[in-house]
């Protein structure tokens, strides 16, 4: 089959494939989520993981939690909190 699309990160030809559009303008073709995020997912500064989820900004800098961001963020991630679950007080 000659239209299949070929993902741009690992080269599968899939029948399923789908594109992603950047606010950028780029366009990427995928035949996973895994393959997108891989190409597109940014890294945590601190532990270098893929934030997957909304992760914490401080000051321009990406951590995937506040914990990272404590500890990579040279003092700024310190009003921080994980707050999904915490007890008040």
């Amino acid at each position: 089959m000659d239209d299949l699309a070929k993902c741009d990160v690992c080269g599968n030809e899939y029948w399923m494939a789908f594109e992603v559009r950047t606010v950028s303008g780029d366009v990427y073709t995928f035949d996973s989520f895994e393959c997108a995020i891989q190409k597109l997912a940014p890294r945590c500064e601190h532990c270098e993981c893929r934030i997957l989820g909304h992760g914490v900004e401080v000051e321009g800098r990406f951590f995937c939690c506040a914990h990272c961001a404590r500890q990579g963020a040279s003092g700024l991630g310190t009003q921080i909190r994980d707050t999904v679950g915490a007890l008040p007080g």
